[in-house]
Order: C-alpha cells, then structure tokens, then sequence
C-alpha cells in the first residue's frame, strides 16, 4: 500500500511509535537553494517545477533527525555530506554516479546509510534530455531523482514486507518504486503542487501497470 500525505513531516513521524518503519529512504533539503529559479543557469526554461520557493534554504535541524532514528530501524539518506553533524560514522554510503561528464556541476550525489556494508556504486545518466524516464511526465521538481534510483536502492537494501517511509516525497519517484517493487510506503510532501504533481506521476504509473 502507498500512502501519500500532504503535510509536516514531524506531524506525520509523531503519529508513529519507536522502530515502526523498517527503512527510511529520504531525500530532504541539502541547503542550497536548488528552489531558486537562478539555482543552474543556462538552457533551463520557464517551468513550475523549478518556481520560486524557499524550500531548499536549509537543511533539517536536530530534531528532525532524532525523530527519523526513532521511527525507523535504518536510515538512507541523500544529501547527507550536507548534514554529517546530525549523522553517525558509516562506511556503508552510496555513490549515484550522473556521470554528467566535464563541467562545472557535481559528477554525482552522496547518500548516507545505517547499513554495515562497502560504499556502492549506482550508474545513471542524469542531465537535460536524460533527467525523465520512458513513459513518464516531464521533470516535475528540480531535484527528481530516477525512478531506477529507488528500485535499485530497494532490491539492494530492502526486504519484502518491509515497511518504507520518505518524509520528503518531491516528485515521488520512491513512490513508483515501490508500487513496482511491491513494498509498503508511508510518505508526505509539504509544498501542494509537488504533491499533487507526485500522485499524478504515481496514477499514470497505475494505470498503466493495469493496461497492460
């Protein structure tokens, strides 16, 4: 079952009790101001997903970490070079290479995991043309992550029944994984228009699992 809110993700985690969700797979703001129109310059054109919003100003503070330990027995966790402060030591994080070639932007992203495990690697391609996968909408948020991101991520660090929770849903490409991957999720997005853009994208995918 997928289960889509729109609201504070402190709300939702405090409905919750200790160790409740198996895995948390998050991807909350890194505190560089990816909500500005002026976040990469050059051929990006007009378009809502990437409005003018504070939302990518800050990362989350102390209290919100507390609450994802308590409510999760693991931790994924995106951006997390951003917030070593609020995390433990572990050698076991992931490296999503965009392989966005020679430029002036990062060659990839880094994740943070609760798991004892060697740093691993994921390969996809992400820039321009490439940021959108087959039979998807357009780019609905400006830091979409693949949809094979998180199915990649769930059959490498996830078991079946397990009970998955994202407290920063953007464009809801986790959701999609897991409707595919068949596993449970628990997930919120407090800016409206993600959110209604993230369950469009997740209905598109239904109903197309059902036609065909």
């Amino acid at each position: 079952m997928i289960t889509i809110t729109n609201e504070c993700n402190m709300k939702l985690m405090k409905r919750y009790e200790d160790d409740f969700f198996d895995l948390a797979i998050v991807d909350p703001p890194y505190g560089i101001g990816a909500g500005s129109t002026s976040f990469k310059s050059g051929t990006r054109k007009k378009a809502d997903f990437f409005r003018e919003n504070d939302w990518d100003n800050e990362i989350p503070n102390e209290e919100y970490f507390k609450e994802l330990f308590r409510v999760s027995k693991n931790q994924i966790i995106w951006g997390a070079n951003y917030m070593v402060q609020y995390l433990p030591i572990s050698k076991g994080w992931i490296f999503w290479d965009k392989k966005t070639g020679d430029n002036s932007y990062g060659d990839g992203e880094l994740a943070f995991t609760s798991f004892d495990k060697a740093l691993k690697k994921y390969d996809r391609y992400w820039s321009g043309a490439n940021a959108k996968e087959r039979g998807d909408l357009d780019r609905v948020h400006p830091t979409q992550k693949p949809i094979s991101l998180y199915e990649w991520i769930l059959i490498n660090y996830a078991e079946k029944g397990m009970k998955i929770l994202d407290t920063h849903l953007g464009s809801g490409s986790i959701a999609i994984a897991c409707d595919k991957q068949g596993f449970d999720l628990v997930a919120c997005e407090l800016d409206q228009k993600y959110y209604e853009s993230a369950l469009k994208r997740l209905k598109i995918h239904q109903s197309q699992t059902t036609l065909f």
